[in-house]
């Protein structure tokens, strides 16, 4: 089975996004990778650790990996908060060089509207998709993304944490929808590795709670026009 590779913009978007669906591809013995674009260095430390904010959430992440069974971590070391058109060549250069490397079938990411609305995480979506439209080797490209429902229950939890939250895909949209239950220890596992990020852990997992243990994506192939 060939690889899959999850490219996300900060430490965390692998737990809080297709965390339970990467365990499951690891599980079933594929090399699973992680690309991260950012060291996650702009948010808040709530953890009572006090050295280098980049350093511990790298950590969180490597943690966080390995509860998921991921087999390598990759870090571009982009600013975290600054990822916008002027560096979209820039990111799409390393994404390349390094997928070139690792060779996958299947890339995730999140889906354009980047889950939450966050400028970063839209980013990545935008450049990831460029990319594989530029590598015919990687044969699916797939969007994590949540149902209207779950946009609603995250709300819930979220409060108004962002200036604007997309709403979610209604069902007649979404592509694949991945039963995680097997995985759901691992995933929160994951999620609570993050400890500098704990309000938003909380929140997660909250919202996790209150669905059904299940990821949802929609799926591009390279014949998609």
């Amino acid at each position: 089975m060939k690889p899959v590779v999850g490219i996300f913009a900060h430490p965390d978007d692998e737990a809080f996004g297709p965390g339970g669906t990467l365990a499951k591809f690891a599980k079933e013995g594929r090399d699973v990778s992680i690309i991260c674009v950012t060291k996650g260095e702009a948010g808040d430390n709530n953890s009572d650790k006090t050295h280098d904010l980049k350093d511990i959430r790298e950590e969180e992440l490597l943690k966080s990996a390995k509860e998921l069974g991921i087999k390598q971590v990759f870090f571009l070391d982009f600013q975290d908060g600054t990822l916008s058109n002027n560096l979209y060549h820039q990111v799409a250069d390393q994404l390349q060089e390094l997928l070139k490397t690792i060779k996958p079938e299947i890339v995730i990411t999140l889906e354009p509207h980047g889950v939450s609305g966050h400028l970063d995480h839209i980013a990545v979506s935008f450049i990831t998709t460029f990319v594989f439209k530029r590598l015919s080797f990687i044969k699916e490209l797939w969007y994590f993304c949540i149902t209207e429902e779950a946009q609603k229950v995250s709300i819930k939890h979220l409060g108004d944490y962002f200036v604007y939250f997309p709403t979610g895909y209604k069902k007649e949209s979404i592509t694949k929808t991945v039963d995680i239950s097997l995985g759901w220890d691992q995933k929160k596992a994951a999620m609570k590795q993050h400890e500098s990020q704990k309000p938003d852990v909380e929140a997660n997992l909250g919202t996790y709670e209150a669905l059904p243990k299940e990821e949802n994506f929609i799926i591009l192939t390279q014949d998609t026009e």
